[in-house]
């Protein structure tokens, strides 16, 4: 109280905003001048402006009479920009330097802190300004006068040789012709410094009209900076809650901003997506994703939106494939865009990308060298298409994503029939494009009533469940075989095996999956060991090297074995965390760097390389993945090589421990404790060996390798 008391409140005045002029004005910052002269009392030649740059260029006369100007240094500068000679084209025509440019550069690309205010009748009225631009003195004319310098030199040393014309001799051209433009190197060349330089000099020069202070027409511009209305209707932006007040007065730190994490360009957040229209939100998630069942789809959209509208606008962008949804190819390839790869046009690349969904209507499996030898397209293309909706497997080639939505087919007959529909179309057009024979095209099965290419639920049930009861006689004669080979070839007879018949379901669910061409996993996990791995035993002991045709891992005396066995155990010491997806993507390139008829290629299943790595000595870490992940299966599988024999076993033992309670981790939090386990502070070498063994980061943060998704 006593503050407010020695410092009263001697006026209020009324402030107002004026928007007349507020996208129309600029403040002009001229260089330092005597306070005693004002611009009115130097004549304006000329003033021109580029609007879309900001850019404007002023002329002002020099007063040559001035006892401070010196004539004889203004009659060489003359005389070294024009020449001799003086006509239209001379900068200085009266053959003395009179006259100088002025060009402006902009001092902050943001004006919304600014005003102009104009004060009076004890109100203050305020006009935003749209640009703010500084007016420097160009010096243009030394680069004509060096122009000019070069000029001279040239015809100096060319002297009288031109007097002399001879015939010019005969020269060989050679006409070439360049390449179609790709869509990333027309992006390159836009975003380019030249380009934008080019699309500057383009824009039109727009003359201005320069009045003085006193002009009429400067007394009729300055009534504009005036409020219009005295009602207050112009002025609501000046009315604030005390927390936007607030807001304004301190806004945040630069500093502060500079701290959150800048996302990808490519990335949209969810916030930002729910203030699109659905059909944009729809086809914005689908090109993203590319394929996504539809009771995920409308998780994303979220709970309040009608399923019907999502219906109707999933329909315009993808494609039903397997009960789930594929982005359509002129959403990932628009027209006139070409592939990165190939150069091929999009609409090759469309119709070969149709022939890959098409085939997965019919099919869970794809072979990639059939569709390059239908569709006549390079690799990289068709691999492409593939990793768009399908994951490769070992010796099989590429199934399709994600499994059958069977309660999609059987919730919406009408959407599965109008998209048989669509299909059979595109089918036709491939048979006439690709030249495709009919009889090799695959037949509806019988006693299928549904679309051709998708077969119901209830269908693949009851097919599974007749396989299941005609084979289940051999199944249990099967098992029997197993159970006594495992009895005979026990080494240690107080080891008790518990032994469960087997039920209906998990029978029918062997054929099930036998349906979908996947083969029965009969091979046991190893021979019995008293080593334990994962807190499981290492193996089962079975008698023989093989067992129904396959190779039994884990036993020395089987080749395929060792040779595996040698495999896990190379590439773990070279890298200690691994996904399933990235070892099975290294064992294909061992396989193909090894001579034909090796070992190997007698046929290795993902169980059999699994049980080969937790036979290694491995582990498989449980990282618990977010709910919204993009990882396959196979990427959510990380195996780490648990102890190598060197000093940093424990060390990463603590830090695999804890990515499997957290996805991601900070620095400090795997410092502090690595620290409190160990019982030491860990040098920045030690735990920089330790993040790089087993971790990547990303955003400032750190992930298991391979479990990241940029």
């Amino acid at each position: 109280m006593a503050n407010e008391e020695d410092d009263p409140v001697i006026q209020e005045i009324d402030v107002y905003l004026a928007k007349s002029l507020a996208e129309k004005l600029y403040l002009f910052q001229y260089p330092v001048r005597p306070a005693s002269m004002t611009y009115d009392d130097i004549p304006h030649l000329s003033a021109k402006i580029k609007p879309k740059q900001q850019k404007v260029e002023l002329e002002m006369a020099i007063d040559t009479l001035n006892p401070n100007y010196c004539r004889s240094k203004g009659e060489q500068i003359a005389l070294n920009v024009d020449g001799a000679c003086a006509d239209e084209t001379s900068t200085y025509s009266s053959k003395l330097m009179d006259k100088q440019t002025f060009c402006s550069s902009q001092t902050t690309s943001n004006t919304a802190r600014y005003a102009a205010a104009l004060y009076r009748q004890g109100e203050l009225h305020l006009t935003p300004l749209h640009g703010i631009l500084q007016l420097r003195p160009s010096f243009s004319y030394l680069d004509k006068a060096d122009a000019k310098h070069r000029e001279r030199e040239a015809a100096n040393e060319a002297g009288d040789s031109s007097q002399d014309e001879a015939e010019e001799d005969v020269k060989q051209i050679t006409v070439r012709f360049s390449r179609p433009e790709s869509e990333q190197a027309r992006q390159r060349r836009v975003q380019s410094y030249e380009f934008l330089q080019k699309k500057h000099a383009e824009e039109p020069w727009v003359h201005l009209h320069y009045s003085g202070v006193k002009d009429s027409r400067s007394e009729h511009e300055r009534q504009y900076l005036l409020c219009q209305g005295s009602s207050g209707v112009e002025n609501t932006e000046l009315v604030k809650s005390p927390s936007e007040y607030l807001m304004m007065l301190m806004p945040p730190s630069l500093e502060e901003e500079k701290d959150k994490p800048v996302a990808p360009s490519n990335v949209l957040s969810m916030a930002q997506l729910r203030t699109l229209p659905l059909a944009d939100q729809i086809k914005v998630l689908m090109k993203n994703v590319k394929v996504m069942p539809f009771a995920n789809l409308m998780s994303l959209l979220g709970p309040s939106v009608d399923s019907v509208a999502v219906l109707r606008g999933i329909q315009k962008v993808a494609m039903l494939v397997q009960g789930n949804w594929v982005v359509k190819s002129d959403i990932l390839y628009p027209k006139d865009s070409s592939s990165p790869h190939s150069g091929m046009p999009a609409e090759v690349l469309c119709r070969g990308r149709d022939f890959v969904m098409w085939k997965f209507t019919q099919s869970r499996w794809v072979v990639r060298k059939e569709v390059a030898a239908v569709t006549k397209l390079c690799a990289e293309d068709v691999k492409d298409f593939l990793e768009h909706m399908a994951v490769v497997r070992i010796n099989k080639g590429w199934e399709f994503l994600l499994p059958y939505d069977l309660e999609f087919i059987k919730k919406h007959p009408d959407v599965v029939q109008r998209q048989h529909m669509l299909w059979s179309g595109i089918q036709a057009k491939l048979e006439k494009v690709y030249n495709l024979v009919k009889e090799t095209m695959p037949k509806k099965p019988d006693g299928q009533s549904g679309p051709a290419g998708l077969v119901s639920g209830e269908q693949r049930v009851q097919t599974a469940k007749t396989k299941a009861q005609q084979n289940h006689a051999f199944l249990e004669r099967e098992l029997q075989r197993r159970k006594e080979q495992m009895r005979a070839a026990t080494v240690l007879p107080s080891v008790q095996i518990k032994e469960e018949p087997l039920s209906e379901d998990e029978a029918d669910g062997e054929e099930l999956e036998a349906e979908e061409e996947e083969p029965m996993d009969t091979t046991p996990s190893s021979c019995l060991s008293t080593k334990l791995a994962n807190g499981l035993p290492a193996g089962r002991a079975v008698g023989g090297d093989s067992l129904n045709g396959h190779p039994i891992p884990g036993c020395a005396s089987n080749p395929v074995t060792q040779e595996l066995k040698a495999f896990v155990e190379a590439t773990f010491q070279r890298q200690f965390v691994l996904t399933l997806s990235e070892l099975k993507r290294l064992f294909n390139l061992h396989l193909a760097g090894l001579p034909p008829g090796h070992t190997l290629f007698s046929g290795i299943s993902d169980r059999m390389l699994q049980d080969t790595v937790l036979a290694a000595g491995c582990k498989q870490i449980l990282v618990p993945f977010p709910p919204q992940t993009a990882a396959s299966p196979d990427e959510q599988k990380v195996f780490a090589l648990w102890e190598s024999g060197d000093m940093s076993d424990q060390h990463r033992q603590v830090l695999l421990e804890i990515f499997s309670k957290n996805y991601r981790v900070r620095r400090n939090m795997i410092q502090s404790r690595l620290t409190q386990e160990c019982g030491e502070e860990l040098s920045k070498q030690e735990v920089d060996k330790v993040l790089k063994d087993c971790c990547v980061s990303y955003g400032g943060m750190w992930y298991l390798k391979g479990t990241v998704q940029s």
